[in-house]
C-alpha cells in the first residue's frame, strides 16, 4: 500500500487509465469481429467500411500506446489481404 499522498493519487489515476485502456481494446476487438464476420458474409461494400472502422480503432490504440505498432502493422495487414481477395473474387 502506498505511503505517500502522490503515490496514492497514482493508484488511482492508474486504475483510471487501465480500464479506459481495457475500454479501447474491447472495442478494437469488437470491430475486427465485425469485420471478420462482414467478410465471412460475402458482403463486399460493407466489408470496406468495416476495414476503415477497424484500422482506425487499431491506430487509435497504437497512438494510445494501448498495443505495439507492430502488432497493429501485422492486424491491419492481415485484415487488409482478406478485404482485397473478397473484393477481387
Amino acid at each position: 500500500m502506498a505511503n505517500h499522498k502522490s503515490a496514492k493519487k497514482m493508484i488511482k489515476v492508474i486504475a483510471r487509465r487501465a480500464l479506459i485502456n481495457k475500454m479501447r481494446k474491447s472495442k478494437t476487438r469488437t470491430a475486427i469481429k465485425k469485420l471478420v464476420d462482414i467478410i465471412k458474409s460475402g458482403d463486399k461494400k460493407n466489408a470496406v467500411t468495416a476495414f476503415r472502422n477497424a484500422e482506425s480503432y487499431l491506430h487509435k490504440c497504437v497512438n494510445k500506446g494501448v498495443i505495439h505498432k507492430n502488432t497493429a502493422a501485422r492486424k491491419i495487414s492481415r485484415l487488409n489481404a482478406k478485404v482485397k481477395e473478397l473484393v477481387i473474387a
